[in-house]
């Protein structure tokens, strides 16, 4: 943690989160500001080792492109057709421009579209952190034998923070993306579940800046956010920040290795 930003005002922590650049998934911004421990199985050195065995690979709501970046970088070799899609268009000019070093073509479809591939086009098929897994889609794109690997969010995500600003939530919404009914999902599109794995994390913020910050990046958490909509909430929220140390959450994470059959 940096000590620096409890010496700043409510004001000015507000602004800077508010005025910081939301683009791609890198979150150094964060650094000393905030923390999430990260699953077990570190999903980007796994994934690069797989993409190093495919012949044909797609990366699925790959947002800035910076994991799949990263996972190519580790690869021992990449794999002969690379293609990736994203939805939200500064993502998409974002992850075409630090993607195409790595020879990899970025399609710009909305998360809720149809996948723009024939059938059975890739033997992996990869996303971390999905709006929603798009089971059937999947199969349909993927190559008999071929292996969907991704991480998802789980149930209940940094629900703590959530319901800080919009209160108790139904017991629905807390169940959603609940990897059992993701498992019963994939398996009903025709895909063998290989491996699943679930792990809850922590989570904590420093400052009401980063706090801010967050909710603007990950806009699915509190919709329709804005620092002058919730200023009363942001308010309390930093003087117990200020008062404790940090506010404490816990993100839900899932690992899903997904096959679809040989025919």
């Amino acid at each position: 943690m940096d000590t620096r930003y409890r010496d700043r005002s409510f004001e000015d922590l507000v602004a800077e989160g508010a005025s910081a650049p939301t683009e791609g998934w890198d979150f150094s911004w964060f650094e000393g500001r905030a923390t999430e421990t990260r699953p077990s199985w570190e999903y980007a050195v796994s994934l690069a080792r797989r993409l190093a065995e495919a012949d044909a690979a797609l990366d699925v709501q790959t947002g800035g492109g910076e994991v799949l970046d990263f996972a190519l970088g580790r690869a021992a070799r990449s794999p002969r057709l690379r293609a990736a899609t994203e939805g939200w268009p500064p993502n998409v000019a974002r992850a075409a421009a630090l993607l195409a070093p790595r020879g990899v073509v970025v399609v710009d479809a909305a998360e809720d579209a149809p996948l723009p591939f024939a059938e059975g086009t890739f033997d992996l098929v990869s996303s971390r952190h999905p709006v929603t897994p798009r089971w059937a889609e999947t199969a349909r794109v993927l190559a008999p034998g071929g292996t969907y690997f991704a991480q998802h969010v789980g149930p209940g995500s940094v629900f703590e923070l959530v319901e800080f600003f919009l209160g108790p939530l139904p017991e629905e919404v807390r169940l959603a993306r609940h990897p059992d009914r993701e498992r019963a999902d994939a398996e009903a599109a025709g895909l063998e579940v290989v491996d699943l794995r679930a792990e809850r994390l922590r989570v904590e913020f420093f400052d009401i800046g980063a706090v801010v910050h967050f909710l603007r990046k990950v806009v699915w958490m509190v919709p329709g956010f804005s620092a002058e909509l919730y200023r009363p909430q942001l308010r309390a929220l930093d003087e117990r920040i200020r008062a404790e140390g940090s506010f404490v959450a816990h993100s839900s994470r899932h690992l899903f290795e997904v096959r679809r059959p040989k025919d």
